[in-house]
């Protein structure tokens, strides 16, 4: 096991605190406007906590843009949303330099695109060819874009939640492998039950009859960087590491597990992945109010960290085996150290 458990810095325990009570609101207000998709919830809390980007994918009308839209209002955040269209252009997203001219003086100016915010939705990312998705990896990776050989800073909270519709093919650009590593998680959203339904109808109906009024003073944005330090210094046993790239290494050398997993895996998940994992199982981890990880952690987080960084082979698509089927056995497979 390792060693006692990091301290946080002087005058953090306090600030650790308040950052706690203020996701815990976050969560509330977010409970509030989302009927029915409190692992969504949860999961985009997460991204936020862990500083990571978020795919959700679902059929329309499932409340994958109501949910960023509702996290954001909570916030002290500028909000951006971006409408992927089959015609859009890398400048459209990152911005480009314009020429201005005034005073007898010309020169070269950027002009910021609207990838410069702190919550950027990006409804139905694979509408767009791959030159405007591309456009996104520097920015999702580096949290800056590079226009014309200068490089331009993004807001130190960035994070950007994309959508994406899993039916509709005709017309889409398919997000390539390195494009889908880049997101800390990959949500599935789906159908309420007829009960949450039944709410939905009757929310929407109150929201139409009588807007709602402010919740409340948005979360500051200083909340969300003291619970990252919370978590930076959080208390993990060289056993849930052990688990972590067990999980991991068992996506690359399944046959080792199961025979018919070996047969299903084409190619497993990154060093990256292992990265992602452990971050998101610190962060559930913090949100449940605990100062350690269990396994429990890790394991409720495993699907949306690792689904989108599987390759399955042939054979398991003509199976109609999902990533999330692999992930479920491997899971049932992988035992703590």
């Amino acid at each position: 096991m390792s060693s006692a458990a990091p301290q946080l810095p002087a005058g953090s325990e306090a600030a650790s605190d308040a950052a706690r009570a203020a996701f815990a609101e976050l969560r509330t207000r977010m409970g509030r406007a989302i009927i029915g998709q409190q692992a969504v919830i949860e999961h985009l809390l997460i991204a936020l906590l862990a500083d990571g980007n978020v795919l959700l994918e679902g059929l329309p009308g499932v409340a994958k843009t109501r949910a960023v839209k509702s996290l954001a209002s909570a916030l002290e955040a500028d909000f951006r949303r971006i409408q992927f269209t089959p015609d859009l252009l890398p400048t459209d997203v990152i911005g480009s330099e314009v020429y201005h001219q005034a005073g007898g003086e010309a020169a070269f100016r950027f002009e910021k695109g609207p990838i410069f915010g702190n919550l950027i939705l990006v409804d139905e990312i694979n509408r767009a060819p791959a030159k405007v998705q591309s456009a996104l990896l520097e920015a999702m990776e580096e949290r800056q874009v590079t226009v014309a050989g200068t490089s331009h800073a993004l807001p130190p909270l960035f994070t950007v939640m994309a959508t994406q519709n899993p039916i509709e093919q005709e017309g889409t650009y398919p997000l390539p492998e390195a494009q889908l590593d880049r997101f800390l998680l990959h949500l599935r959203v789906g159908y309420p039950s007829e009960t949450e339904e039944k709410a939905v109808l009757q929310l929407v109906r109150g929201e139409e009859a009588q807007p709602a009024a402010p919740a409340g003073e948005p979360i500051p944005q200083q909340a969300i960087f003291d619970a990252r330090v919370s978590l930076r210094h959080m208390h993990v046993a060289e056993a849930i590491d052990d688990y972590v790239v067990a999980l991991v290494c068992a996506t690359r050398r399944a046959a080792d597990y199961d025979a018919e997993l070996g047969r299903w895996i084409e190619v497993g998940a990154s060093p990256r992945a292992s990265i992602g994992l452990g971050r998101a199982s610190r962060a559930r981890a913090w949100l449940a109010g605990r100062d350690h990880v269990e396994p429990d952690d890790v394991r409720a987080v495993a699907a949306a960290v690792l689904r989108h960084r599987l390759v399955l082979s042939y054979e398991a698509n003509a199976d109609r085996v999902t990533p999330d089927d692999v992930l479920a056995r491997l899971l049932t497979l992988v035992a703590v150290a």
